[in-house]
């Protein structure tokens, strides 16, 4: 009976599967990979290149879909039938944008919030290490700076200006597949400050850029809210590939890059120095070279001509990166695996560079009945950066007759102990090894029709090994350095973080209503771990690796830092007809970073939108298929101060007394020391023309930042310069944005787009009580501008005594500090970018622009004294003499006359030295190519060229517009890449 009870069940499962055959096309022409499955079912089949595909369906009256990602997608009920043949018909219109703002998603057009967003698109497969150099230019109100050219660097980012009156209060908030990374640098300063610029590392190094999906930026108070006081300086929403409901498929992409330094300026040749040189010496009346004047007094070879920029930064150098993927999935199950691993060179040369390695592994499962969801994440990577202990780029002003760098030999040469050799530097090295470990868990489960529960926990775990070697090698050997002298540093930082968002959603739609809301609440900690060793006195040079070698052994810092936070989330949002949209967010946040009244503060923010084009009157015009006013205006805070700022705190003394260390207090008890808030407010118009052939969005914003977190002055006599408080000053920024997409052309064979952003930002100090007991006196001023400099005011250079004179601002007859007082505007006026993008058949083109209208700090503002052993830019050489009286320059000087020596020291903190720095850069050029191949193995091939940062139009006398001061300029880069798709 058993037996013949299964043989009846198999034959009427047998007879309810069938195998459907058929051909899908498109205009007559058949249609290479649509996906064809049963609704319901994880079997997929994709059409061959004839069109062709099979599948097995079950069931009496199945419904199998065609979906395809350029055409709409098509149900079709199967009935009796085995063959089925279809056409997709016309092309898909542009697919509505999503975007992810944070605890929930929303669509483009129904948005109340400022969300600018860029894909994988505009991202992958170029020439750059960090995401942020890739955004540069895409989107309007946010600014990107790289700090230098080295690989492994910082980046400033400011999300509509500076709300805080310190530089570290700026810091947006980055989110990487819901789980927040550190916003500030993971380097320890006291290792890499000198060799990285401001000594930063962009926390977003750790990210390849190709694992990116998409990249949202939430800026204005609606968006933002719902982060409470983490969202004050904006929100940078990463989120990774995932899975796809697609056959399984194999993708390896092979990059190779070469990349340059730009140069920007000439330096001084052989002859135009000495003449410097000579005139220097004329100028203060010595007519005896002295002994130390090598390049003037026949110890060096006069008529050698070396070009240091090239010798120190100048080296192609080589990049190659290799990333490989397997995705896939099906209705119930989808799956995403990359690995990837780079290595990039550096300009410096001699074996340095910086590499990363990682991997990311994402999976998302649904039930049978789509009631449960889960999708875990995980990213690891792990970064090698190895440099020497000093950026070379400041010794390109080397005399440009100085000796060769190397002896016939091959060893370093010191010319008889004339020449300090830069390369001894390159002994001094630097390294820095980061592991970062990100984990993430998503899970959604829907209790009833309209209710859901969600779950979001992630954990963090960064570990950062920084060393420093300097060896006795870096000296001349003739002062007798040996062994005993070599120095190590370690320092250790481990950070760990988790995070537990709980949530619960609703939703209801009926006749003309939606309503959706959601509330939720986070629990998140973070400990910060630091060590810092110093090892010195080895018995050899070769033993320095190693610390345990060292005969002293020193502990300069040993921490462990505690932060909690935790908050209560909410948002409602209603929509009426597709017309009007109102969205309120809300959020009580608690720091441990203040006092323990004084943790907890309420933030939120209101949103409407109204879409005024879906109005009767508009419904039927032609020209106007889309047009929105939306409007918001909320609070947030912000507790980027650093923890344990409000406590009684005590350090540790290198004084010995009676043979024990002691503590000093160094800082005190704030019972009151609470939040920074911003007040933001916004209105925008957003208009779709000519069936969307043409999309503006146009902004004007207002933040107001209050509550500063500064240090208040204190007398002396109470043993403490400063404590931690709260100080009723305001600053504002403000300013305008606007937004154009144009489509030109889009027919199915060629589509040309265009895309221009332009953000016009202002910035004010409204109020500062007392400023001028303050230190910020010197920075600041109420009324002006948060980017002021007072400075100095050059009134040029006497023709008589060809000296640089000043003016005497304050008329009391004497050039003093008191007479620094002009206020010099400095930082960006404006910026944008422009871009396109041209789709022919298989070929593909794209180009991205970048603006910025600025004023900063020319070059001579870090060069020494003009007439020193020291060379300098060409454009610096019109100098005082007795026959160019007329000069921008005041004479060279030897530093022995002091009238001399302390005019270029007011001309460095004067008006002259902060000057127009604007550029237009021609950021990225990419053209790719996918061979049509027939059946077979490799499904697709697609080929890239790509230029990085190809030319730069800029009036600018410096290394480089960008990059402050002398580090590294930026990389002009060359790829080419291969994308084989199995």
């Amino acid at each position: 009976m058993a037996f013949g009870f299964t043989l009846l069940v198999s034959g009427v499962a047998i007879g309810q599967m069938r195998t459907i055959t058929g051909t899908v096309t498109e205009n007559n022409q058949p249609l290479k990979g649509v996906s064809v499955f049963q609704e319901g079912s994880n079997e997929v089949a994709v059409t061959n290149a004839s069109g062709v595909y099979r599948v097995q369906v079950s069931g009496e009256n199945p419904i199998i879909i065609y979906r395809h990602p350029d055409y709409p997608e098509r149900k079709i009920t199967l009935g009796s039938r085995i063959t089925v043949n279809i056409s997709l018909g016309k092309e898909k219109e542009i697919e509505e944008v999503v975007l992810n703002a944070g605890y929930y998603k929303v669509k483009d057009k129904e948005r109340t919030g400022s969300i600018a967003k860029i894909s994988a698109k505009d991202i992958e497969n170029q020439p750059v290490t960090n995401i942020l150099a890739s955004a540069q230019g895409r989107m309007a109100g946010v600014s990107i700076t790289q700090n230098s050219g080295t690989a492994g660097g910082g980046f400033d980012v400011q999300i509509r200006g500076k709300n805080s009156l310190r530089p570290e209060g700026n810091y947006p908030l980055y989110i990487v597949d819901g789980v927040p990374l550190n916003s500030q640098s993971n380097a320890l300063t006291s290792l890499s400050v000198g060799i990285l610029s401001k000594g930063e590392a962009s926390p977003l190094n750790s990210i390849n850029p190709n694992d990116i999906e998409s990249m949202e930026v939430l800026k204005d108070a609606d968006a933002t809210a719902i982060y409470g006081s983490r969202g004050a300086n904006g929100v940078v929403i990463i989120t990774t590939k995932k899975g796809s409901f697609r056959k399984a498929s194999l993708e390896f992409t092979m990059n190779t890059t070469i990349s340059k330094v730009n140069q920007f300026i000439e330096m001084a040749n052989t002859s135009q120095y000495l003449q410097l040189r000579k005139d220097a010496f004329k100028n203060d009346n010595i007519s005896a070279y002295p002994v130390t004047a090598y390049d003037l007094n026949g110890k060096w070879n006069q008529s050698r001509e070396i070009d240091w920029y090239k010798t120190f930064i100048g080296d192609t150098f080589l990049s190659q990166q290799q990333q490989l993927s397997y995705s896939g999935g099906n209705s119930q199950n989808q799956y995403h695996l990359g690995i990837h691993h780079q290595e990039q060179g550096t300009a410096f040369g001699n074996g340095m560079g910086y590499k990363r390695s990682g991997f990311n592994l994402s999976n998302t499962y649904s039930t049978e009945d789509r009631k449960l969801k889960i999708s875990p994440t995980i990213y690891y990577t792990v970064q090698d950066n190895t440099l020497n202990d000093a950026d070379l780029t400041r010794q390109i002003l080397l005399a440009p007759n100085a000796p060769v760098l190397y002896n016939p030999n091959g060893q370093l040469n010191w010319e008889n102990n004339t020449f300090a050799n830069p390369l001894a530097k390159l002994e001094n090295k630097y390294s820095s090894k980061i592991k970062t470990l990100t984990s993430n868990m998503n899970v959604d489960y829907q209790v009833f029709e309209d209710w859901s529960l969600k779950l979001n926990a992630g954990y963090t775990l960064t570990e950062q090994n920084e060393s420093r070697l300097n060896p006795s090698t870096a000296f001349n050997p003739s002062t007798g350095a040996n062994s005993s002298t070599s120095m190590r540093y370690d320092g250790v930082v481990v950070r760990d973080s988790w995070i537990i968002e709980p949530q619960l959603h609703w939703n209801k739609k009926w006749t003309h209503h939606k309503l959706s809301a959601l509330a939720g609440m986070t629990v998140e900690e973070r400990k910060d771990r630091i060590l810092r060793l110093q090892g010195n006195d080895f018995s050899s040079n070769d033993l320095i690796g190693n610390l345990s070698n060292a005969k002293v052994q020193k502990v300069l810092d040993d921490n462990e830092v505690q932060y909690r936070y935790n908050a209560f989330f909410g948002r409602f949002n209603y929509d009426y007809s597709g017309k009007y949209i109102v969205n309120l967010t809300a959020r009580r946040d608690g720091s441990s970073r203040f006092g323990p009244q004084k943790r907890f503060a309420n933030f939120g923010a209101v949103g409407a939108a109204w879409i005024f084009s879906k109005e009767s009157f508009l419904e039927n015009t032609s020209w106007l298929n889309f047009g929105k006013l939306r409007m918001s205006l909320g609070t947030a805070g912000s507790d980027l101060i650093g923890d344990y700022q409000f406590m009684d705190t005590y350090t540790t003394t290198t004084q010995i007394y009676d043979g024990v260390s002691g503590i000093y207090p160094s800082r005190l008890f704030n019972p009151n020391f609470s939040w920074e808030k911003t007040t933001k407010m916004e209105t925008a118009l957003e208009l779709g023309l000519f069936k969307d052939k043409v999309n503006l969005t146009v902004a004007y914003y207002q933040n107001r930042s209050s509550n500063q977190l500064v240090g208040l002055p204190l007398a002396a006599t109470t043993g403490f310069l400063t404590v931690q408080s709260n100080f009723p000053a305001k600053v504002q920024n403000a300013g305008a944005e606007a937004e154009l997409n144009v489509n030109l052309i889009r027919k199915k064979d060629f589509r040309w787009s265009v895309a221009a952003n332009l953000t016009v930002p202002r910035t004010k100090l409204l109020e500062f009580e007392n400023i001028e007991s303050t230190s910020y006196a010197t920075m600041y001023e109420v009324g002006r501008s948060m980017n002021i400099k007072k400075v100095y005011e050059l009134k040029g250079v006497n023709p008589d005594t060809g000296v640089y004179e000043f003016s005497d601002l304050n008329g009391d007859g004497k050039i003093d500090l008191n007479d620094r007082i002009k206020v010099v505007d400095i930082g960006m006026k404006f910026f944008g970018g422009l871009s396109s993008q041209i789709n022919y058949k298989n070929w593909s083109f794209a180009f991205l622009i970048q603006g910025v209208k600025q004023r900063q700090y020319s070059l001579d503002y870090s060069i020494s004294l003009l007439g020193i052993m020291s060379n300098v830019p060409s454009y610096m050489l019109d100098y005082w003499t007795p026959e160019n009286r007329d000069a921008r320059y005041q004479r060279p000087g030897t530093g022995t006359n002091s009238d001399v020596t302390r005019a270029h020291s007011l001309y460095q903190s004067s008006d002259a030295v902060i000057v127009d720095a604007s550029f237009i850069r021609l950021n990225n050029v990419q053209l790719s190519y996918k061979i049509p191949l027939k059946e077979g193995l490799i499904r697709d091939l697609t080929l890239q060229a790509q230029a990085q940062n190809l030319f730069t139009i800029t009036g600018y006398k410096g290394l480089d517009p960008e990059v402050a001061g002398f580090y590294l300029p930026s990389i002009k880069s060359y790829s080419l890449s291969a994308t084989l798709k199995f």
